[in-house]
């Protein structure tokens, strides 16, 4: 029997006279990997805060088993002024967490007086654990510094700071909400595959379908203020809540046929109601209750089409674009087609954001020009979200942009009536924008922006915060879309489904255009892997080597003889660096991290020294 380690009972929560949901009972056992689904504002993250005691219930119980380790990531993570990293991931060790703190601060300072005094205290606090492990698990994360200033840093960067934090507690039953936003795609994989290989039990919310297919084993749907529990993945829930849907009308539709019976059986001689059955009184009250189910799905309603857009999109000419020594784009030239549907990846911080904002001029490039048609209408989606006056309510913020909503050319709406399409009733319409959920405000962002009807639309990780059935309705508006689009994102879903091709932003100014969605980049990154680890050196760089000019001179026999040690050095040096990187990506705890660290550095400086050599030799053959 499985062990239980968290019991949900009777719970239910309400605000003012919306009830989020009642009496809801489940349970998480131990090895349980739960995704918990519902549409924006129906109390998936509220459930979560309550669960961990952030928030109280109006009714119920939650039991924990005793002893339970627990761990949370919160959707926007959050830490104390002036925290360093070490100390952010060991909060609950600070004397840990300063020991280790003051050695890094010691290496770097290069002081031997002060590294000895601090390597001593290393060992009288038996922290040198607790560093390998946390040096190991943070440069997975791709974070390096150790005391760095958590005020500093990206919301991504922080986002995985946390995510090494909860890793490091070693909890049992790990909450997470939102996990993937802010991370670029690479983090997201090698989250999931540590959650797919660790056996620790998860409860979470997101919105990330491929993340829910590939780690859940159960899903909780909240619907209708009620729970419904699915024990299979994403793709197994999908399958089966339609066939619960099914069920649920055809059983509705005989009820509402019994009720209409039963309804003229009562209508009969109302004077010789004391007479009838009672039992048959009662039964039709209950059904006249189970007849107000409301089945209908109240959905995001996205009926805009794009203006007319003409064959001239935009072309760049030498793009550059840097920011001190960081360079974002070196020389870029690009002409857009048109209707064409671009999705672009890379790591946090390679410039996809600076790349849309220099096309639409919002930040200037330091060279080179963009040639834009005059018909281009851009719609953009910013990740920094809307840029309403928070103190304004959502109807005045949005007839400030216009009091007359002219869709598809002919089609009238007043503001009221246009935002209806976007699931805010008239009292939601009345609610100020600093009280809206996160979902809600991407919802009024998405409105602010279809309004105007544009024919090119920049969406800026418009995934974020939009529940998942508002997810679908997206794609599918933006895939019958007829006007051109760029997109960034890290929701892999989202790009399989509605991108032709993909701009993969390598960092220093690459940028790779590559045919394909997603899926299609990550089995070519795969295979070209494969083959590069199967490569020899002397294989990999004859594809580089230059065209010899008549005039240059053969190798002399000591030179042959260099050639040839080199050749097995770099092989050699190949085979270490190899077997490092699979160590590194291994998930493992490595004890001798600084020095294979260590190693690893001096590996390729010395491969970059001697295959550049073999070069030079390998062109006088």
């Amino acid at each position: 029997m499985a062990t239980s380690y968290l019991q949900i009972e009777n719970l239910s929560k309400s605000y003012g006279d919306r009830t989020l949901f009642g009496d809801i009972t489940f349970g998480v056992n131990e090895g349980d990997k739960i995704g918990l689904i519902a549409k924006n504002g129906t109390g998936k993250s509220t459930l979560l805060n309550i669960i961990s005691g952030k928030e109280s219930p109006d009714n119920g119980k939650i039991t924990f088993r005793n002893d339970l380790r627990v761990s949370i990531l919160d959707q926007i993570p959050t830490f104390a002024d002036n925290t360093t990293v070490i100390e952010a991931c060991l909060k609950d060790n600070n004397a840990i967490a300063t020991t280790i703190s003051k050695y890094e601060k010691a290496l770097a300072s290069g002081n031997s007086d002060a590294i000895t005094a601090a390597m001593q205290q290393m060992d009288s606090a038996r922290a040198w654990d607790y560093e390998d492990r946390l040096k190991q698990l943070l440069t997975q994360l791709k974070i390096t510094d150790l005391n760095a200033n958590i005020t500093t840093m990206s919301g991504g960067q922080r986002k995985r700071v946390a995510l090494a934090r909860v890793i490091l507690e070693e909890p049992e039953l790990i909450i997470l909400d939102e996990p993937t936003n802010h991370l670029d795609i690479e983090i997201i994989e090698w989250l999931e595959d540590y959650l797919k290989r660790s056996r620790v039990t998860l409860l979470m919310v997101t919105h990330d379908r491929y993340f829910l297919d590939r780690i859940c084993n159960k899903i909780i749907e909240i619907d209708n203020e009620q729970i419904y529990t699915y024990d299979g993945n994403y793709d197994y829930y999908l399958r089966r809540r339609q066939e619960r849907i099914e069920a649920m009308t055809e059983e509705l539709a005989r009820v509402k046929n019994t009720l209409r019976r039963e309804q003229e059986w009562m209508n009969r001689q109302p004077q010789a109601r004391a007479g009838k059955a009672k039992y048959r009184i009662d039964q039709f009250y209950d059904l006249k209750e189970r007849s107000r189910v409301n089945l209908k799905e109240n959905n995001v309603n996205i009926d805009v089409k794009s203006s007319y857009i003409g064959s001239k999109i935009f072309e760049a000419v030498g793009i550059s674009k840097s920011f001190g020594d960081k360079v974002i784009l070196d020389d870029f030239n690009y002409t857009f087609a048109r209707y064409e549907k671009l999705g672009i990846i890379g790591n946090n911080g390679a410039g996809k954001s600076t790349f849309i904002k220099l096309l639409q001029g919002i930040i200037p490039s330091d060279k080179g020009q963009w040639d834009i048609g005059e018909t281009v209408k851009f719609g953009y989606y910013s990740q920094d979200g809307i840029s309403f006056d928070s103190n304004k309510r959502v109807i005045d913020a949005i007839t400030e942009i216009a009091e007359d909503v002219v869709i598809n050319g002919d089609r009238h709406y007043s503001p009221m009536q246009f935002l209806q399409h976007f699931l805010f009733s008239p009292a939601d319409q009345q609610k100020y924008i600093h009280t809206l959920s996160g979902g809600e405000k991407c919802r009024l962002h998405l409105a602010s922006v279809l309004m105007r009807s544009p024919n090119f639309l920049i969406l800026d990780e418009p995934t974020n915060d939009l529940d998942i059935i508002t997810l679908g309705i997206l794609e599918d508006y933006l895939c019958s879309f007829k006007g051109c689009l760029i997109v960034i994102s890290h929701d892999r879903y989202f790009l399989d489904n509605i991108v032709d091709h993909l701009f993969v932003f390598e960092g220093n100014g690459n940028i790779k255009d590559f045919p394909g969605n997603y899926s299609d980049y990550r089995n070519w990154a795969i295979e070209r892997a494969k083959q590069a680890a199967t490569e020899t050196p002397k294989e990999s760089a004859k594809v580089q080597e230059r065209p010899r000019t008549e005039r240059q001179p053969k190798l002399t026999f000591k030179e042959k003889k260099e050639l040839e040690a080199l050749t097995i050095e770099i092989e050699q040096l190949t085979a270490e660096k190899q077997s490092l990187d699979a160590l590194f990506n291994s998930g493992e705890e490595i004890p001798d991290i600084i020095e294979k660290s260590n190693r690893y550095n001096e590996i390729k400086d010395i491969l970059d020294e001697k295959e550049l050599r073999w070069l030079e030799l390998s062109e006088k053959e």
